[in-house]
């Protein structure tokens, strides 16, 4: 047995996904936050590939000099010689992991060639599909030339398992089953391109689901390569996977075949631990939005800062599939509550997302630039009020306070009356910080709906079409910052294959709103009991109607609401209790079956 345990031979894992190193959308978050955890357990065995943009690449990209002394230097040198662009190095993220980038551009001149060999070989049709597609293309050949080179000098001595994540850098595996290359593969799909499709469009998507003929589909919608690519790669990987049991139900109608394992997304839960801070955190970013809130909504009514409470949502702009249009009738409905209720509390609930604008609002951000005006000005005040004072109470006889008024300078009298008149207004504020280029369902509910910030509301709305960073002129915050200031965060998705944005939530302390349509509402419900105890509400989409699933979030926003300090703050250490669970040196288990799983089905 021990001479066996000897003989064996190290395993090195790929990695491959069009978001190495390329920032676009939720699986950069994936992998990147993964990384610890897999250079943790695979130390110099492990390497991402994936394309290389310049200036992407520019902030997190370190070289490294390829030698033919190290394998993957060598097919580097090699692929190098042949004129294709190829970059070797580190990739500047947690763990820093060894990265191969892959010029798309000095491939292109073959692209008929690669595109005639995917339909010859593999009948995926490529006629008239858009540029991204010819990219991924382009993405999927370099990356199988490597791959194949690699196994060329590497596998006799080393199990070489390559892990895709996605279509977009799987179209070079199909060739690479076919060309019989010794390699395990492993494919995920985070998210079918037919359910994304289909869903924004279709109330009764999973009703239906059964029904769907995925090559109907795939025609009307005019996305045949990247389904068929799609559905070719978890069908002929040697292991598929996907990320939830809720995306597993398409997975087996789309692409005729059950997914294998199931692989939860978690998160580097270290990087955001701040042991017994995370309150004051909370405390210390929820000020900042004070300010926002001030600036915006102040020039023309105030409210108490100290009874007010603020939501959000965010992710792109998917309008049904987000639970946007649901978000919108709960909070419809719990002002309403809350008005007949006679409360005095104030919801702010923020939707951050991305739409296309012109510039943020002139009016917005002038009424926030003369917040700070105010602000200058009165702390110029209190400097010389403090002053005179001191000297006042050092020199008086008596022991009463005197008028404060006769310490301040006719100017600045003047200055802090003449900003404060010119700040106030008789306007509504604003729904939108942006000139939106159209109106969006968000817009027009909220016209439709009177959900317009009138002084009466206890529920006022801020619609952000841009994403949260900290050169923001509103907030001068980053998008964790603001994330900690919030209370709650609220994702009742109709359409979501896991959902980033409620885990993000819990390691942060922040208590959250997901649904049973969404991965991670699902994953939720199966592994813990007492969720909502713990400050995660699961709306129930499956089998409720819309109207129901409103009332439903409406009643928990309000029962939210109506919660004390105390109770608040026991939730927010009751949720941030359980983040742990998410770290990926827990989940990154389920990755390790999947590649031995690979590597057992590889042999011959």
């Amino acid at each position: 047995m021990e001479n066996k345990i000897l003989a064996q031979k190290p395993t090195f894992l790929f990695e491959i996904a069009w978001e190495v190193c390329n920032q676009v959308g939720g699986i950069y978050t994936v992998i990147r936050t993964k990384v610890p955890a897999m250079v943790e357990k695979w130390d110099e065995n492990y390497c991402c590939l994936g394309p290389y943009f310049p200036q992407r690449a520019l902030a997190e990209f370190e070289p490294i000099v390829p030698t033919n002394d190290d394998p993957i230097g060598k097919i580097v040198l090699k692929m190098q010689a042949q004129g294709l662009g190829v970059h070797y190095g580190y990739w500047l993220v947690s763990g820093r992991p060894k990265i191969v980038l892959f010029d798309i551009e000095t491939i292109k001149s073959r692209i008929d060639q690669i595109k005639y060999a995917l339909w010859e070989h593999h009948q995926i049709s490529t006629l008239n599909i858009e540029d991204l597609v010819n990219q991924v293309v382009c993405f999927g050949e370099l990356v199988r030339i490597f791959l194949s080179e690699y196994a060329e000098i590497q596998a006799k001595k080393t199990e070489i398992v390559a892990h895709f994540h996605e279509w977009m850098a799987s179209s070079g595996l199909p060739e690479l089953r076919r060309d019989n290359v010794k390699i395990a593969t492993v494919f995920t799909t985070h998210a079918t391109m037919l359910g994304r499709y289909i869903a924004s469009g279709k109330p009764d998507f999973y009703e239906k689901l059964n029904t769907y003929d995925w090559a109907e589909e795939a025609k009307r919608y005019g996305i045949e390569a990247q389904a068929t690519i799609e559905r070719l790669s978890a069908r002929m990987a040697h292991v598929s996977t996907t990320v939830s049991d809720v995306t597993a139900r398409e997975c087996e109608v789309f692409f005729g075949k059950y997914p294998d394992l199931v692989l939860p997304n978690g998160l580097n839960v270290t990087r955001f631990a701040a042991t017994h801070e995370f309150q004051n955190l909370h405390i210390k970013f929820k000020e900042r939005i004070h300010e926002f809130v001030m600036g915006h909504f102040f020039p023309s009514y105030s409210f108490d800062l100290s009874k007010t409470l603020y939501f959000f949502t965010s992710g792109r702009y998917e309008f049904t599939n987000k639970g946007y249009d649901l978000t919108l009738e709960a909070l419809a409905r719990l002002n309403w509550k809350m008005r007949q209720a006679n409360m005095d509390t104030t919801v702010v609930m923020f939707f951050v997302t991305r739409q296309p604008f012109h510039s943020i609002n002139a009016d917005v951000l002038q009424s926030r630039a003369m917040l700070d005006e105010i602000q200058d000005t009165c702390a110029n005040i209190e400097k010389q009020v403090g002053e005179r004072l001191f000297n006042a109470a050092a020199a008086s006889s008596e022991n009463t306070l005197p008028d404060l008024n006769g310490f301040v300078d006719e100017y600045w009298r003047l200055r802090l009356r003449r900003t404060i008149q010119s700040w106030k207004t008789k306007n509504l504020p604003s729904v939108v910080t942006h000139d939106l280029k159209a109106e969006d369902g968000i817009t027009d509910f909220c016209r439709k709906s009177g959900l317009m910030n009138h002084a009466e509301d206890r529920v006022k709305v801020i619609y952000h079409p841009d994403f949260i960073a900290s050169t923001n002129p509103l907030f001068g915050l980053d998008y964790s910052q603001f994330v900690r200031g919030c209370h709650l965060g609220v994702f009742p998705s109709y359409y979501e294959p896991w959902g980033y944005t409620p885990l993000e939530c819990i390691v942060r302390g922040i208590p959250t709103v997901t649904s049973d349509l969404s991965g991670f509402g699902d994953f939720i419900m199966q592994i813990m009991r007492d969720y909502e105890n713990r400050g995660i509400y699961v709306i129930n989409r499956k089998t409720q109607g819309f109207a129901q699933a409103a009332d439903q979030l409406a009643t928990i926003l309000l029962k939210f609401v109506k919660m004390t300090l105390r109770e608040r703050v026991n939730q927010r250490n009751k949720v941030e209790s359980i983040a742990e669970v998410f770290d990926w040196t827990s989940l990154r288990a389920y990755y390790d079956t999947a590649h031995d799983l690979a590597l057992k089905r590889k042999k011959p």
